[in-house]
């Protein structure tokens, strides 16, 4: 009798996506094997070829079985909306609109939106004003003002240094719009900013005095104002509609960021602000839109930060006893957001005003 070694490969068998690949070989093998004796008597496949087939193409099967359910397209992340960037989009004039950020700070989450953000539309023209923290948040507020204009963006403004309103400027670099900064703000960006946006994108406009943007018939003024970050601070003021973009320099139930400014200066900023601007809609760097009274409550924080500094001044109390004994934080801002800075707050006013002249 005449005896065949017969080779099976993977290919020769057929095996269902969704089916046991163990069960499948052993029934493929059988069928095969039945197939060739019905052939021939005098031919049979050897039962010691047929097991070690059996097992070798099982586990291959197996690993490939499991390679592919571990290899299956993860499902896709939910695309970048206002609503899961936590930022509300606020009409606050014709033509005006404020990107108001609910998140608290510090979070881990790159998508979510800490300062807030604004769209100025003109009949020939947008100035779109600080772009979030990453170019992903970037590209969706230069998306959201395709929903509420068909006008072209002619320029993004930053309105001071820190990353959280200038970490999105490469999205409007690679849209080739350009960059409006004030003073030493390039610098300020390569220097200090390279801790949460490792590939800072500065301003390619630079200015160091008041002025003036037309979007067609509308005026927008920028000035410059002093307190929050170094040099860098500006103000977008629409005088047809009265309402102003502050920046930092104005947060409004939420703990400032002083430890790049000057409390002194930033006092008389507000004090300037509350009086020249006695009827305008202040959209603040980072909280709720508000009137003069976010002005006012802002002042009177700091105002009591330079009175506690000026008590420790006065009985000459250590830094580390000061800060301990003022370190719960007062019940009139339980409310307030940005709890995590009261505490650098309190440091800042020592060193500034306690330790000053």
């Amino acid at each position: 009798m005449t005896e065949i070694i017969i080779l099976l490969t993977v290919d020769d068998l057929i095996i269902p996506a969704q089916t046991a690949p163990g069960i499948i070989i052993l029934q493929e093998l059988h069928q095969v094997s039945d197939q060739i004796v019905m052939a021939s008597g005098k031919i049979k496949l050897k039962r010691w070829i047929i097991l070690p087939i059996l097992a070798l193409i099982t586990g291959i099967c197996l690993i490939g079985w499991q390679t592919q359910g571990l290899t299956q397209p993860s499902s896709p992340k939910p695309a970048l909306t206002l609503a899961n960037a936590q930022l509300t989009l606020e009409n606050v004039g014709t033509g005006i609109y404020a990107l108001v950020a609910d998140t608290d700070f510090p979070n881990d989450n790159p998508n979510l939106a800490v300062c807030n953000g604004g769209i100025i539309v003109g009949d020939d023209g947008v100035l779109v004003i600080d772009p979030f923290q990453t170019e992903a948040l970037g590209n969706l507020l230069l998306n959201t003002v395709q929903t509420v204009t068909d006008q072209p963006i002619r320029y993004v403004l930053n309105t001071h240094f820190h990353f959280d309103h200038t970490g999105g400027n490469s999205a409007a670099v690679a849209q080739g719009i350009p960059i409006i900064g004030r003073g030493p703000i390039r610098q300020l960006m390569l220097e200090k900013n390279i801790e949460y946006d490792p590939n800072p994108t500065p301003p390619t406009l630079i200015m160091n005095e008041n002025g003036s943007i037309w979007l067609g018939d509308r005026q927008v003024i920028l000035a410059t104002a002093e307190g929050h970050t170094m040099g860098t601070d500006l103000l977008a003021y629409i005088p047809d509609a009265k309402v102003m973009f502050t920046g930092d320099i104005l947060f409004n139930q939420r703990f400032p960021y002083i430890a790049d400014g000057n409390i002194r200066q930033w006092q008389k900023t507000l004090s300037i602000l509350e009086k020249d601007y006695p009827d305008v809609t202040f959209i603040p760097g980072h909280g709720p839109i508000t009137d003069k009274t976010g002005l006012e409550k802002l002042k009177a924080y700091l105002d009591k930060l330079e009175k506690l500094a000026m008590t420790w001044k006065e009985q000459q109390i250590p830094e580390e006893q000061a800060i301990n004994n003022a370190s719960s934080i007062p019940d009139i801002y339980q409310d307030y957001k940005f709890k995590a800075l009261y505490g650098s707050n309190l440091k800042t006013a020592y060193q500034q005003i306690t330790l000053g002249d």
